[in-house]
């Protein structure tokens, strides 16, 4: 879960997510700023980054994925002292669309109650 790190960098994992090609796990649209003191001919920002994860790790992962219908997601981005990045990820499942359609309802109920608080003052 390591990766080469560039000073100065800026990440965002929004909307990233890990998937695996020929048994090895890559992160796909993690979105790593280039380095500024680097040539014109920089890589991708959002290129697929290879993971650095052993054979057993990825054998459950993706045993998740394939049985249970799981997706992995990074959640935090970490430095270390020799210059890469070290990933944590998750394992998640996605909402069902009844749950997706109570959580717009409540989001909805709580911003109309927020307007009436801000209007009625």
């Amino acid at each position: 879960m390591e990766e080469d790190y560039q000073p100065n960098s800026v990440q965002d994992i929004q909307d990233a997510y890990i998937s695996f090609h020929r048994d090895e796990a890559y992160i796909y649209n993690m979105h790593i700023s280039p380095y500024q003191e680097a040539s014109i001919f920089n890589e991708e920002p959002t290129r697929p980054r290879k993971l650095l994860l052993n054979r057993r790790e990825i054998r459950k992962l993706q045993s998740d994925v394939q049985k249970a219908g799981y997706t992995i997601i990074p959640l935090k981005v970490y430095l270390n002292d020799r210059g890469l990045m070290k990933i944590e990820i998750a394992t998640a499942k996605g909402k069902k669309l009844h749950d997706k359609r109570q959580d717009i309802a409540k989001r909805d109920a709580q911003r109309e109650m927020s307007r009436a608080m801000k209007y009625n003052r």
